[in-house]
């Protein structure tokens, strides 16, 4: 990986593919790292695609920042690094909170986006019974680490049947969560708390748009995913079969021919 400072943070990121391909920018989610994309940069860079994916600031090989880090903080992030890396426009996409992440570099800098990839994601604000959730979720992971959570929600993460059936993408999901840093976490889980309504972001986005959700995911059902699809002019649904919330990981290959795809007939033919 690459280490470089943006807005004072240390990022560390992969910047894979050739150089004059189309850039595309992949956000993990809550809480992972750049190594869940691996299948995605693999499939990617190998059509000629230029691939991004960095460490948010708190996960994997980036700065812990304390306190809360809003959404808006990991979006002018990204947009930072990308004037490191000379890019001026690319297509941003994400899973769960990376997706929110992803609308909100569509609200705050909308000139740098060429399209749109949200993966099992919501654009709708949180409520107060979920900013309380969140919050509490923050003390309790800074007061016990991260192991038991970890534990919880492995499968919720991914479809239960897929532990069995795909032990070594559980045990991936579950050694990113642990190694997480609890500060990193905390601070997001508060920032996403606060995190404001991105439906009226999408529905005037004019790039086009590929959303994505696991058919059995916990967290976001696939009748949340094609409300979200209603809302935005151009964008297309695929639903990702024996998969749950982190499908890209669950079925790979599934997963890779949609965002192919799409960048092939959607963003490279400028449609």
């Amino acid at each position: 990986m690459i280490r470089t400072v943006v807005n004072g943070i240390s990022i560390r990121y992969d910047d894979q593919g050739p150089s004059d391909g189309i850039p595309v920018v992949l956000v993990h989610g809550h809480p992972f790292d750049h190594t869940m994309w691996a299948p995605q940069v693999e499939a990617l860079t190998a059509a000629g695609y230029r691939v991004v994916t960095p460490d948010l600031r708190g996960y994997g090989g980036s700065e812990v920042v304390p306190g809360t880090c809003l959404f808006s903080d990991f979006a002018d992030d990204i947009a930072a690094l990308l004037d490191m890396i000379g890019v001026q426009q690319a297509v941003i996409g994400g899973v769960s909170m990376g997706g929110q992440i992803t609308m909100e570099f569509q609200r705050s800098h909308p000139e740098r986006v060429c399209g749109l990839i949200l993966s099992d994601t919501s654009p709708v604000a949180e409520t107060e019974e979920g900013k309380a959730f969140r919050n509490a979720l923050a003390d309790r992971l800074l007061a016990e680490g991260m192991d038991g959570y970890a534990d919880e929600v492995i499968d919720k993460m991914i479809a239960r049947y897929n532990i069995t059936a795909r032990p070594d993408v559980a045990e991936h999901v579950l050694a990113m969560m642990r190694r997480t840093a609890p500060e990193g976490a905390a601070a997001a889980l508060r920032g996403r708390a606060e995190r404001p309504d991105y439906r009226d972001t999408l529905a005037g986005a004019s790039v086009p748009v590929l959303v994505l959700v696991g058919a059995d995911d916990f967290y976001i059902p696939v009748s949340d995913a094609q409300a979200m699809h209603r809302l935005i002019p151009s964008a297309d649904l695929v639903v990702i079969e024996q998969a749950g919330h982190l499908p890209g990981a669950e079925q790979p290959a599934a997963f890779n021919d949609a965002l192919l795809n799409f960048l092939g007939t959607r963003v490279s033919a400028g449609g």
